[in-house]
């Protein structure tokens, strides 16, 4: 089981962090998503057989959000 932190400028307000959670579940491999409401940090725990980091980051990233 592989873990990331990062952090996204814009996971401040309900609405876009519901965004983020639902974006980063739709991904196969993603077991859990964490929003800090006060900081943007996001903890994703995810299966490394089946999804990187890289992909990871790179899905949030096309879908125009700042890690």
């Amino acid at each position: 089981m592989g873990e990331a932190t990062i952090f996204i400028k814009e996971a401040t307000g309900d609405k876009q962090i519901q965004q983020i959670e639902q974006l980063l579940n739709q991904i196969e491999g993603v077991e859990r998503v964490l929003v800090d409401t006060n900081d943007g940090e996001v903890k994703i725990e995810f299966d490394e057989q089946k999804v990187s980091k890289d992909k990871i980051l790179s899905t949030l990233e096309q879908n125009n959000y700042h890690v």
